[in-house]
């Protein structure tokens, strides 16, 4: 308790210090600062103890003298002037009191000055007195004992040995303090430096990140301490960012390519609409005018449908929108509708039981809708698509042609489509626009399919348990 409460005090005085200083500095300065306190407060406590022991003893010695003066027959009845000179000049007064009571009578030509405490022990009131007084510069030290009614025998001594004794102590006192700080301001930096040199090396670290945009992870030293730690969980920042970085390039690099051939076909037939409108010899019929214009209409539907995907699967944040209670049931039914709306080759078999979730309804019907576009293309004309919804499960199954099993591991990830997919529609998005979708809910997502039997895809998502 003491020693946190002088860390608080150092720290209180020491901080508009601190703040102009390294953190190594503070550390020492602050150490030196409570070293310095508790050595401060210890070294007046020794000479407080100290001091008090050898008046103490000094008291004992001249009480126990006094006494025995008294029992040897020092009285102020029976000692001359002269002899009470000499006694006085040693340090030895006799007084005596009047029987009427009033001032004490001194047998001494050079009395030693008395006080009330005298006067008490002379009474009878105490039985002995000491106490310090100061005479013509010179400190001594007073008791005083009864010698008999109406008397006491005084006794004083110089306490110039006990000074010198204690102005010693002190000097020592004082140079162990110092000593002491010292002593603590150097471990306190040397402390101080070593182990800031993990905090120094991840600084390092940080500022050549920033500069230099590499990731690379530094050497951990030491095992369960809070800097190793802390090294690790640098590291640990620094993969992610690897692996961030890394999947961002990929992304815009698979964006690129996907994007060239929509563009590349569409400035081709946008050429060649120039050239009919501009050159009377390559003018196109209106059949083929048509078919460039649909043809130029399919493009930029695919490019709308490609930049959407790469809008949705950019968002790095969590759901957009507050998730709330809903039916699965609901979410699904729309997404088949919608859906049924432009897959007039396609028969759905849809069975569906009330599911409550916690989610977004827009993101979820989104991830849906891309799993029953994927079944009807892949399903052949007059085929069925069957839905199901159970227990927090859609399943959505097609009769195509299937996966086949090197495909398997890869469909639901960006820009991946298999050698029979590149010659359809499509951008390669819409399977991972699912899987992130389960994966903003804490749901999973996955697929089982044997070649010529069709594809099941499953879309799973916690429910909203009482």
């Amino acid at each position: 308790m003491l020693v946190d409460r002088v860390h608080a005090v150092a720290h209180t005085l020491l901080e508009p210090i601190t703040k102009r200083l390294s953190l190594a500095g503070r550390v020492a300065l602050l150490t030196t600062a409570a070293v310095a306190t508790v050595l401060t407060i210890i070294s007046i406590s020794i000479f407080v103890l100290v001091r008090q022991e050898i008046v103490g003893a000094l008291d004992d010695s001249m009480l126990k003298r006094a006494n025995q003066a008294v029992d040897a027959g020092y009285t102020p009845q029976n000692l001359t002037p002269d002899e009470a000179n000499l006694l006085a000049f040693a340090g030895i007064q006799l007084l005596s009191i009047k029987s009427g009571g009033g001032e004490f009578l001194v047998h001494s030509d050079d009395a030693f000055p008395y006080d009330n405490r005298e006067r008490e022990v002379a009474l009878g009131i105490e039985e002995n007195s000491a106490r310090t007084a100061h005479v013509d510069g010179v400190t001594y030290r007073v008791v005083a004992v009864q010698a008999g009614p109406g008397q006491a025998f005084m006794l004083a001594q110089s306490m110039e040995s006990t000074r010198r004794a204690l102005e010693r102590l002190t000097v020592v006192l004082i140079l162990s303090t110092l000593s002491g700080m010292i002593l603590a301001g150097v471990a306190g930096w040397a402390v101080a430096s070593n182990g800031l040199r993990p905090v120094r090396r991840l600084t390092s670290a940080i500022e050549r990140v920033a500069v230099t945009r590499e990731l690379t992870p530094i050497h951990v030293s030491g095992k369960e301490d809070e800097l190793a730690r802390l090294t690790r969980s640098f590291n640990a920042m620094l993969l992610a960012l690897g692996d961030a970085q890394r999947r961002e390039r990929q992304l815009i690099a698979d964006a690129g390519h996907e994007l060239r051939t929509p563009l590349t076909s569409l400035r081709t037939n946008i050429d060649l609409l120039r050239q009919a409108s501009s050159q009377p010899e390559r003018q196109l019929d209106a059949t083929a005018h048509r078919e460039l214009l649909d043809d130029v209409g399919a493009q930029l539907d695919e490019l709308t449908t490609l930049v959407s995907d790469l809008t949705e699967l950019a968002r790095d944040e969590p759901l957009h929108r507050d998730p709330e209670p809903l039916d699965l049931a609901d979410v699904v039914r729309r997404a088949v509708e919608r859906v049924e709306l432009r897959a007039s080759n396609a028969t759905f078999d849809v069975l569906l039981e009330p599911t409550w979730i916690i989610g977004d309804s827009l993101l979820l019907e989104r991830a849906v809708t891309n799993l029953l576009d994927n079944a009807v293309k892949w399903s052949p004309p007059g085929g069925t698509v069957r839905v199901r919804l159970h227990h927090g499960s859609v399943t959505v199954a097609d009769e195509g042609p299937g996966i086949a099993a090197e495909d398997l591991p890869h469909v639901f990830d960006r820009f991946y489509r298999s050698t029979e997919a590149r010659t359809l529609p499509g951008s390669g998005l819409g399977l991972a626009i699912v899987r992130r979708a389960a994966d903003r809910h804490g749901g999973t997502v996955g697929v089982t399919s044997e070649p010529g039997r069709g594809a099941t895809f499953t879309f799973s998502v916690p429910l909203d348990e009482p």
